[in-house]
Protein backbone atom coordinates (compact mmCIF):
# COMPACT_ATOMS: atom_id res chain seq x y z
CA UNK A 1 0.00 0.00 0.00
CA UNK A 2 1.35 3.36 -0.81
CA UNK A 3 1.07 5.86 2.15
CA UNK A 4 2.11 9.43 2.22
CA UNK A 5 -0.06 10.91 4.50
CA UNK A 6 2.24 13.55 6.08
CA UNK A 7 0.32 14.19 9.43
CA UNK A 8 -1.65 12.20 11.55
CA UNK A 9 -3.84 9.98 9.77
CA UNK A 10 -6.93 10.18 11.69
CA UNK A 11 -7.17 14.15 11.59
CA UNK A 12 -8.28 16.24 8.82
CA UNK A 13 -5.55 19.19 7.37
CA UNK A 14 -7.73 22.35 6.20
CA UNK A 15 -7.77 23.08 2.60
CA UNK A 16 -9.46 25.83 0.15
CA UNK A 17 -11.96 25.27 -2.37
CA UNK A 18 -10.24 27.14 -5.26
CA UNK A 19 -13.05 26.44 -7.86
CA UNK A 20 -16.28 24.96 -8.53
CA UNK A 21 -18.38 23.50 -11.27
CA UNK A 22 -21.56 21.31 -11.89
CA UNK A 23 -19.97 18.64 -14.72
CA UNK A 24 -23.58 17.25 -15.12
CA UNK A 25 -26.74 18.56 -16.70
CA UNK A 26 -28.79 17.91 -14.23
CA UNK A 27 -26.29 19.66 -11.70
CA UNK A 28 -26.32 16.30 -9.89
CA UNK A 29 -22.70 16.04 -10.20
CA UNK A 30 -20.06 18.87 -8.69
CA UNK A 31 -15.99 19.29 -9.36
CA UNK A 32 -14.17 21.03 -6.57
CA UNK A 33 -10.36 22.04 -6.58
CA UNK A 34 -8.39 22.04 -3.63
CA UNK A 35 -5.38 23.76 -2.54
CA UNK A 36 -3.49 22.54 0.90
CA UNK A 37 -2.98 25.73 3.21
CA UNK A 38 -0.17 24.74 5.30
CA UNK A 39 3.14 24.86 3.19
CA UNK A 40 5.11 21.82 4.47
CA UNK A 41 1.83 20.00 4.03
CA UNK A 42 1.82 20.95 0.26
CA UNK A 43 5.31 20.15 -0.36
CA UNK A 44 5.16 16.81 1.02
CA UNK A 45 1.70 15.51 -0.20
CA UNK A 46 1.86 13.34 -2.90
CA UNK A 47 -0.52 10.90 -4.60
CA UNK A 48 -0.79 7.84 -7.56
CA UNK A 49 -3.72 7.65 -9.88
CA UNK A 50 -6.42 5.45 -8.04
CA UNK A 51 -5.75 6.39 -4.50
CA UNK A 52 -8.71 8.04 -2.31
CA UNK A 53 -9.17 11.21 -0.20
CA UNK A 54 -11.47 11.44 3.03
CA UNK A 55 -13.00 15.24 2.32
CA UNK A 56 -14.63 16.59 5.64
CA UNK A 57 -17.85 18.70 6.02
CA UNK A 58 -17.60 20.27 9.84
CA UNK A 59 -20.65 19.72 11.40
CA UNK A 60 -21.84 17.26 8.54
CA UNK A 61 -19.03 14.68 8.66
CA UNK A 62 -16.41 12.95 6.06
CA UNK A 63 -16.91 11.05 2.92
CA UNK A 64 -14.26 9.18 0.81
CA UNK A 65 -13.59 10.46 -2.88
CA UNK A 66 -10.93 9.32 -5.77
CA UNK A 67 -8.56 11.55 -6.71
CA UNK A 68 -9.74 12.71 -10.28
CA UNK A 69 -6.71 15.35 -10.72
CA UNK A 70 -2.83 14.16 -12.01
CA UNK A 71 -0.57 13.91 -9.69
CA UNK A 72 1.31 16.30 -11.66
CA UNK A 73 -1.30 19.10 -10.54
CA UNK A 74 -1.39 21.63 -8.12
CA UNK A 75 -4.54 21.32 -7.18
CA UNK A 76 -7.07 18.39 -5.73
CA UNK A 77 -9.32 17.39 -8.08
CA UNK A 78 -12.57 15.40 -6.88
CA UNK A 79 -16.02 14.94 -8.46
CA UNK A 80 -19.03 14.50 -5.98
CA UNK A 81 -22.68 12.97 -6.51
CA UNK A 82 -24.77 14.39 -4.49
CA UNK A 83 -26.86 11.45 -2.68
CA UNK A 84 -26.82 12.35 0.70
CA UNK A 85 -26.47 14.43 3.89
CA UNK A 86 -22.66 15.17 3.53
CA UNK A 87 -22.02 15.04 -0.29
CA UNK A 88 -25.03 17.59 0.26
CA UNK A 89 -23.08 19.83 2.11
CA UNK A 90 -19.82 19.74 -0.24
CA UNK A 91 -22.44 20.73 -2.82
CA UNK A 92 -22.97 24.07 -0.95
CA UNK A 93 -19.54 24.50 -0.67
CA UNK A 94 -17.99 27.40 -3.11
CA UNK A 95 -14.77 29.12 -3.80
CA UNK A 96 -13.04 29.99 -0.83
CA UNK A 97 -14.54 27.58 1.51
CA UNK A 98 -12.34 25.84 4.43
CA UNK A 99 -12.83 22.33 4.60
CA UNK A 100 -10.45 18.89 5.84
CA UNK A 101 -8.85 16.21 3.57
CA UNK A 102 -7.81 12.74 4.91
CA UNK A 103 -4.71 10.65 3.02
CA UNK A 104 -4.07 9.97 0.29
CA UNK A 105 -5.03 6.01 1.15
CA UNK A 106 -5.38 3.07 -0.56
CA UNK A 107 -3.19 1.75 -3.23
CA UNK A 108 -3.06 2.80 -7.04
CA UNK A 109 -2.59 1.61 -10.74
CA UNK A 110 0.37 -0.33 -11.33
CA UNK A 111 2.02 2.53 -13.92
CA UNK A 112 5.80 0.30 -13.41
CA UNK A 113 4.22 -2.47 -14.69
CA UNK A 114 2.87 -0.85 -17.93
CA UNK A 115 5.97 -0.78 -20.17
CA UNK A 116 5.44 -1.12 -23.44
CA UNK A 117 1.87 -2.25 -23.04
CA UNK A 118 -1.42 -1.09 -24.62
CA UNK A 119 -3.85 0.22 -22.09
CA UNK A 120 -7.86 -0.67 -22.50
CA UNK A 121 -9.34 1.82 -20.17
CA UNK A 122 -13.35 1.40 -19.17
CA UNK A 123 -15.41 3.12 -16.95
CA UNK A 124 -19.23 4.34 -16.99
CA UNK A 125 -21.05 7.33 -15.45
CA UNK A 126 -19.56 8.82 -12.46
CA UNK A 127 -17.21 6.36 -11.75
CA UNK A 128 -14.38 8.02 -14.09
CA UNK A 129 -12.64 10.21 -11.78
CA UNK A 130 -9.63 7.57 -10.82
CA UNK A 131 -9.40 6.90 -13.96
CA UNK A 132 -9.33 10.18 -15.21
CA UNK A 133 -6.17 10.82 -13.14
CA UNK A 134 -4.60 7.48 -14.16
CA UNK A 135 -5.30 8.66 -18.06
CA UNK A 136 -4.09 12.05 -17.70
CA UNK A 137 -0.88 11.10 -15.96
CA UNK A 138 -0.36 8.52 -18.21
CA UNK A 139 -0.06 10.96 -21.11
CA UNK A 140 1.62 13.46 -19.33
CA UNK A 141 4.62 10.94 -18.06
CA UNK A 142 4.26 7.79 -19.50
CA UNK A 143 3.13 8.11 -22.88
CA UNK A 144 6.59 7.00 -24.20
CA UNK A 145 6.60 3.99 -21.98
CA UNK A 146 3.23 2.34 -23.04
CA UNK A 147 1.91 1.61 -26.65
CA UNK A 148 -1.43 2.74 -27.80
CA UNK A 149 -4.72 3.60 -25.25
CA UNK A 150 -8.77 2.49 -26.29
CA UNK A 151 -10.44 4.25 -23.54
CA UNK A 152 -14.39 3.13 -23.70
CA UNK A 153 -16.32 5.90 -21.31
CA UNK A 154 -19.84 5.43 -21.35
CA UNK A 155 -22.74 7.60 -18.86
CA UNK A 156 -26.75 7.52 -19.64
CA UNK A 157 -26.70 11.05 -21.94
CA UNK A 158 -24.36 13.11 -23.67
CA UNK A 159 -24.66 15.88 -20.21
CA UNK A 160 -23.64 13.39 -18.06
CA UNK A 161 -20.10 12.64 -19.57
CA UNK A 162 -17.15 14.05 -16.71
CA UNK A 163 -14.45 16.25 -17.62
CA UNK A 164 -15.28 17.21 -21.52
CA UNK A 165 -12.33 19.76 -21.53
CA UNK A 166 -10.29 16.12 -20.88
CA UNK A 167 -12.06 14.28 -23.13
CA UNK A 168 -11.86 17.01 -26.01
CA UNK A 169 -7.98 17.12 -25.56
CA UNK A 170 -7.67 13.20 -25.59
CA UNK A 171 -9.66 13.35 -29.33
CA UNK A 172 -6.99 15.26 -30.78
CA UNK A 173 -3.98 12.86 -28.97
CA UNK A 174 -2.78 10.50 -31.72
CA UNK A 175 -1.73 7.92 -29.18
CA UNK A 176 -5.46 7.57 -27.47
CA UNK A 177 -8.66 6.17 -29.59
CA UNK A 178 -11.86 6.88 -27.94
CA UNK A 179 -15.00 5.01 -27.41
CA UNK A 180 -17.57 7.33 -26.18
CA UNK A 181 -20.61 5.97 -25.67
CA UNK A 182 -24.66 6.76 -24.04
CA UNK A 183 -27.37 4.05 -23.16
CA UNK A 184 -29.33 5.38 -26.18
CA UNK A 185 -30.22 7.18 -28.75
CA UNK A 186 -30.11 10.81 -27.94
CA UNK A 187 -30.92 14.16 -29.67
CA UNK A 188 -27.69 15.99 -31.55
CA UNK A 189 -25.50 13.03 -29.96
CA UNK A 190 -23.28 11.24 -33.26
CA UNK A 191 -21.37 9.19 -30.74
CA UNK A 192 -21.53 5.30 -29.83
CA UNK A 193 -24.66 4.40 -28.25
CA UNK A 194 -25.31 0.97 -26.40
CA UNK A 195 -24.24 -0.10 -22.57
CA UNK A 196 -20.21 -0.02 -22.15
CA UNK A 197 -20.21 -3.78 -22.00
CA UNK A 198 -21.40 -4.44 -25.36
CA UNK A 199 -19.03 -1.81 -26.63
CA UNK A 200 -15.95 -3.15 -24.71
CA UNK A 201 -16.91 -6.51 -26.84
CA UNK A 202 -16.51 -4.65 -29.74
CA UNK A 203 -12.97 -3.31 -29.51
CA UNK A 204 -10.23 -5.43 -31.19
CA UNK A 205 -6.53 -5.15 -28.53
CA UNK A 206 -4.03 -7.45 -28.63
CA UNK A 207 -4.72 -9.90 -25.46
CA UNK A 208 -1.25 -10.83 -24.66
CA UNK A 209 0.23 -6.98 -24.62
CA UNK A 210 -3.30 -5.47 -23.23
CA UNK A 211 -3.50 -4.49 -19.34
CA UNK A 212 -7.17 -3.46 -19.00
CA UNK A 213 -8.65 -1.02 -16.25
CA UNK A 214 -12.30 -1.06 -15.15
CA UNK A 215 -14.16 1.38 -12.77
CA UNK A 216 -17.94 1.56 -12.74
CA UNK A 217 -20.91 0.61 -11.47
CA UNK A 218 -20.92 -3.20 -10.31
CA UNK A 219 -23.37 -4.49 -12.43
CA UNK A 220 -21.02 -2.90 -15.56
CA UNK A 221 -17.96 -4.27 -14.12
CA UNK A 222 -19.84 -7.63 -13.83
CA UNK A 223 -20.54 -7.49 -17.27
CA UNK A 224 -17.67 -6.18 -18.56
CA UNK A 225 -14.87 -8.58 -17.38
CA UNK A 226 -16.53 -11.67 -18.78
CA UNK A 227 -16.12 -9.55 -22.05
CA UNK A 228 -12.58 -9.51 -21.81
CA UNK A 229 -11.77 -13.07 -20.59
CA UNK A 230 -13.82 -13.96 -23.96
CA UNK A 231 -10.60 -11.77 -25.72
CA UNK A 232 -8.00 -13.91 -23.82
CA UNK A 233 -7.27 -11.12 -21.60
CA UNK A 234 -5.77 -12.97 -18.24
CA UNK A 235 -7.04 -12.67 -15.07
CA UNK A 236 -3.32 -11.09 -13.95
CA UNK A 237 -4.24 -8.01 -16.58
CA UNK A 238 -7.57 -6.90 -15.82
CA UNK A 239 -7.84 -4.50 -12.61
CA UNK A 240 -11.10 -2.99 -11.38
CA UNK A 241 -11.63 -0.61 -8.14
CA UNK A 242 -13.77 -1.42 -5.22
CA UNK A 243 -13.34 2.28 -4.38
CA UNK A 244 -17.75 2.32 -3.82
CA UNK A 245 -16.64 0.11 -0.91
CA UNK A 246 -14.58 2.65 1.12
CA UNK A 247 -15.66 4.48 4.64
CA UNK A 248 -12.78 4.76 7.50
CA UNK A 249 -10.04 5.04 4.90
CA UNK A 250 -7.76 3.24 7.57
CA UNK A 251 -8.73 0.11 8.29
CA UNK A 252 -10.02 0.66 11.75
CA UNK A 253 -14.09 0.64 11.52
CA UNK A 254 -14.02 -2.70 9.51
CA UNK A 255 -17.05 -1.86 7.18
CA UNK A 256 -14.87 -2.38 3.84
CA UNK A 257 -13.54 -5.74 4.71
CA UNK A 258 -13.95 -8.60 2.21
CA UNK A 259 -12.88 -11.61 4.19
CA UNK A 260 -9.49 -11.27 5.16
CA UNK A 261 -8.67 -8.20 2.91
CA UNK A 262 -9.52 -4.32 3.83
CA UNK A 263 -10.25 -2.54 0.50
CA UNK A 264 -8.98 0.63 1.94
CA UNK A 265 -5.52 -1.07 3.00
CA UNK A 266 -5.67 -3.82 0.51
CA UNK A 267 -7.10 -1.82 -2.08
CA UNK A 268 -9.19 -0.62 -3.78
CA UNK A 269 -7.24 -1.41 -6.80
CA UNK A 270 -7.43 -5.60 -7.43
CA UNK A 271 -6.56 -7.66 -9.98
CA UNK A 272 -10.01 -10.00 -10.96
CA UNK A 273 -7.48 -13.15 -9.87
CA UNK A 274 -7.26 -11.73 -6.51
CA UNK A 275 -10.81 -11.28 -6.11
CA UNK A 276 -11.80 -14.81 -7.32
CA UNK A 277 -9.46 -15.72 -4.34
CA UNK A 278 -12.49 -13.62 -1.85
CA UNK A 279 -16.03 -14.35 -1.48
CA UNK A 280 -18.65 -12.92 -3.58
CA UNK A 281 -20.04 -10.06 -1.68
CA UNK A 282 -17.82 -7.39 -3.49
Amino acid sequence: MWQNFPVNPYLPIPVRVEKVRFESEDRSLKTLWLSLLDEEVRKNFYFRPGQFIELSVPGKGESPFGIASSPREELIKITVNKTGTVTRAIHQLDQGDIVGVRGPFGNYYPIEDLLGANLFIISGGFAFTTLASFTEYVLQDWSDKVKDIDLVYGARTPGMLLYKDLLEEWKGNPRVKLHLTVDREYPGWTGLVGFVPDIVAKVDVDPLNTYCFICGPPIMIRLTIPRLIEKGISKDRIYTSLERRMKCGIGKCGRCNIGLKYVCRDGPIFKVSELEKLPAEY
